[in-house]
């Protein structure tokens, strides 16, 4: 996933769903997202990651499901 502004658009659709978690850079270019809350919401934010905001080009979505390493207080760009 990459586009310009990713990160926050991803960030503001989160919170929008009222998930918690952070969206970051990898060194390899890609952007790794970790979200936490209801299934329904997560479902949505997985779909929105497809098309993100208008100025993305996004080619590939990995979604798997993992034990929360931590409580997020609200969703963050890091």
């Amino acid at each position: 996933m990459q586009g310009v502004f990713f990160r926050a658009a991803t960030r503001d659709q989160a919170r929008r769903l009222g998930l918690t978690g952070f969206v970051r850079n990898l060194p390899n270019g890609d952007v790794e997202a970790i979200a936490c809350g209801n299934r329904d919401e997560l479902h949505k934010l997985a779909a929105w990651l497809w098309q993100g905001p208008p100025s993305a080009t996004v080619i590939e979505v990995i979604s798997e499901s993992i034990e929360a390493p931590d409580t997020y207080d609200e969703f963050v760009v890091c």
